[in-house]
């Protein structure tokens, strides 16, 4: 079952809303427009984060929830909580030079992962069921991703995006694609620093439709 919803913002910005079911899975992709400047500086206090990425899509999220309430979702804020706001990741003379010209550097000194580097891996969702995770010697069949199957659902979510004052990008994004026998998510947050470092941290995953 698929649903889909579009408007438009007061600011022309295109949001959507799509539902589609899977057995007792329901998933739900949402995108809107990039947090309105106020919200984003309450935000960045909160957080002890002297500035947070110039894209930050703070009402994007893609959910994926069985019936029974559990389930995992994506989205931007919690993917920020994982970024270092003690120290910096990349210490290098690129990154110094975008301190010293950063808007930012005037009001605080405070060093932090201006790269907004985060190992998060998604937010689980409990409801009245406890989830607990634990370790595997489970692979991901690649072989079986790799088969000619529709594709009954497909979309990508872009959580937040910063060119680090053109000095490359750093970004999180989450896509998920559902065919007839299972579903597959891929979150991937990707840097680059130009001259410097590119890195990559991915989270993967895979349900077949024999383990609804």
């Amino acid at each position: 079952m698929f649903a889909q919803l579009l408007n438009m913002t007061s600011h022309g910005f295109k949001s959507s809303k799509q539902d589609f079911t899977f057995g007792p899975w329901k998933v739900t992709a949402t995108k809107t427009h990039i947090m309105k400047s106020k919200d984003i500086e309450h935000l960045a206090e909160d957080m002890n984060l002297p500035s947070l990425p110039e894209m930050l899509f703070g009402d994007n999220v893609l959910r994926i929830q069985h019936a029974d309430g559990y389930g995992i979702e994506f989205n931007a804020i919690d993917a920020l909580k994982r970024v270092n706001n003690m120290e910096d990741s990349v210490k290098v003379a690129c990154a110094q030079e975008w301190q010293e010209n950063s808007e930012h550097s005037k009001e605080v000194m405070k060093p932090y992962d201006w790269t907004y580097t985060t190992d998060y891996r998604g937010t689980l969702l409990g409801g009245d069921t406890q989830i607990t995770v634990t370790e595997t010697s489970d692979r991901i069949d690649l072989e079986k991703l790799k088969a000619r199957e529709q594709i009954m659902f497909f979309d990508e979510v872009l959580l937040f995006e910063d060119e680090l004052h053109d000095h490359g990008v750093s970004m999180i994004s989450v896509k998920i694609r559902v065919m007839p026998t299972s579903f597959f998510v891929l979150l991937r947050f990707f840097l680059r620093v130009d001259g410097v470092i590119i890195r990559i941290n991915d989270t993967r995953l895979y349900h077949e439709a024999s383990g609804m």
